[in-house]
């Protein structure tokens, strides 16, 4: 049974691919499908998509500072979304109801209360899959998703804890020794190298010692795992745990899409009852944008956040099986829960896909805040006198930056995602600012100022590097663009798609490393 899962998860999710949408699209699908030929999850399956979601919450972690969560943007943001939206699902729950919807006429006010509670809800994996698909994880809006459903995911832990009566174990108190042991886990960081030995420790803190820790006196384990990750994130070898875990918790999380798909068995009545929920989905979707445009962000910033978090949540699978388990809830509100999570995906994965170009088509319709009323996450940039851009300051950009400030003095600007690292590379004399390069409207701002006669596109994920070149040849820029790439085929696509030089890092790796021996050793060697 496992081989026709693997097989049937391949197969569909590659067809999804072709069809330009993200892969797991596929999965869910090849989930319903086995559904339908009669095939059940099993517990291996299961087991595989929990360990997937709790590697992934504590790769969050890795990149997520505790400050921000402080930000009442983030708090405040999370937090009124999830009153509002409850109240308004519950109301509109209640006016189908009287409307005669069959499915919901024996259920009394505080179950509709619960499943409003539900699908006010984001998927925390969907948000973040997309996102990575897109390397847009540091943007601006990427981190203000991320940072509300985390706010999100504690909200489940309050409501888990409430609703089954169960409160942690008394000697819960002992979490908040963690800190101490900071030092300790540090040091493992340190001493485990490069290799298989820090892919093996990431699994042991984040399942054995987060997950684990937060389970053994009673918590939410997948807590557990997005704490170790956040006590960890300061660590410089943070960011290389969390690559060295990306294939396997991308593989594991495979299992966790295919498991949704298989989770009920759809039925005509869950199903109409799951369409009636889609049609609240928009209604999520507004009061998204409408939150966080009070909070002074543009209306790129509030519509792609509104966007990476238009879906409805896993999570809401978690509190109609409680409740069904309890006897508050019908077999088909779980049934249509299910398939209303699922679709919501099939539809938020395209739409977060073209976010760049709904903004385009939709921004006349908004009006932005002024200037100097922007959020101070979110304000415009100023490049200054700048001849030579570098979006993506890790190592390549930051090597890029020296060699041209050795050859021709201070003309360059780099331009990094993360503020923190933005504030590094100042420190240590560079011009550096945080901006996102796969923003329009920061590409607007960069150009006016006519005098950036080069840009290299170094960031790390190719699609961002695409997007960004799709922005200056869209503004006509009339210099010259170089970008980086990791594969024959992605070089390509650079090249036709309008940049006039593309350069493989890996090749460029072993030119530029003799070249450094030669520069330093200065050999004598006899010619050939």
């Amino acid at each position: 049974m496992d081989l026709v899962f693997i097989s049937a998860a391949f197969i569909v999710g590659y067809i999804a691919q072709k069809c330009h949408l993200p892969p797991l699209v596929g999965f869910l699908i090849a989930g319903f499908a086995l559904n339908l030929y009669g095939f059940e999850s099993n517990q291996t399956l299961a087991t595989l998509a929990d360990l997937g979601v709790t590697l992934m919450l504590f790769t969050i972690g890795l990149k997520l500072e505790v400050k921000s969560l402080l930000e009442k943007e983030i708090w405040a943001g999370a937090t009124i979304h999830n009153l509002l939206s409850t109240g308004v699902f519950t109301l509109a729950l209640m006016g189908f109801k009287y409307l005669g919807l069959t499915s919901l006429a024996e259920i009394p006010f505080t179950s509709l209360l619960l499943i409003g509670f539900a699908l006010s809800f984001s998927s925390t994996v969907f948000a973040v899959k997309s996102l990575q698909e897109k390397g847009e994880m540091n943007s601006t809006y990427g981190t203000l998703a991320i940072g509300i459903l985390v706010m999100q995911d504690i909200f489940a832990v309050i409501f888990l804890t409430a609703s089954t009566g169960k409160l942690p174990e008394w000697y819960a108190i002992g979490l908040f020794a963690l800190p101490l042991l900071r030092p300790l886990f540090f040091r493992l960081l340190e001493k485990a190298g490069h290799g298989e030995l820090l892919v093996l420790l990431g699994i042991f803190l984040a399942l054995v010692v987060g997950a684990g820790g937060f389970q053994l006196v009673g918590m939410k384990p997948d807590l557990g795992a997005l704490v170790l990750g956040m006590m960890l994130a300061q660590h410089s070898k943070a960011s290389e745990l969390s690559k060295a875990l990306f294939n396997l918790k991308e593989l594991f999380l495979v299992c966790f899409f295919l498991n949704i798909g298989l989770a009920e068995k759809p039925t005509l009545t869950g199903f109409l009852l799951a369409i009636v929920l889609m049609i609240l989905l928009p209604l999520k979707g507004a009061l998204y944008f409408w939150v966080l445009n009070r909070f002074h962000f543009r209306v790129r910033t509030s519509l792609l956040s509104s966007l990476s978090l238009f879906n409805f949540s896993e999570f809401g699978l978690i509190v109609g099986g409680l409740a069904f388990k309890l006897g508050w809830l019908p077999g088909d509100i779980l049934v249509a829960i299910a398939i209303a999570v699922s679709l919501s995906f099939l539809i938020a994965a395209p739409l977060s896909r073209k976010g760049n170009e709904i903004y385009q088509h939709t921004s006349q319709w908004f009006n932005e805040p002024q200037p100097e009323a922007l959020n101070q996450r979110d304000s415009v940039i100023n490049p200054g006198e700048a001849q030579v851009i570098i979006l993506g300051m890790g190592r390549i950009g930051t090597g890029a930056y020296d060699e041209f400030y050795s050859r021709y003095g201070n003309i360059c600007l780099g331009v990094e995602l993360r503020e923190d690292a933005s504030k590094q590379h100042r420190n240590e004399g560079r011009n550096v600012i945080s901006g996102d390069a796969t923003d329009p409207d920061f590409w607007a701002r960069v150009l006016h100022t006519g005098n950036v006669k080069m840009v290299l596109l170094a960031m790390p994920h190719h699609q961002a590097n695409q997007i960004a070149l799709a922005q200056l040849k869209k503004r006509h820029f009339s210099g010259q663009i170089a970008a980086i790439a990791e594969y024959p085929d992605q070089m390509n696509n650079l090249l036709e798609e309008g940049a006039h030089a593309a350069f493989n890092i890996y090749s460029e790796a072993g030119t530029g490393f003799a070249r450094h021996v030669c520069d330093h050793l200065q050999p004598t060697f006899a010619r050939d």
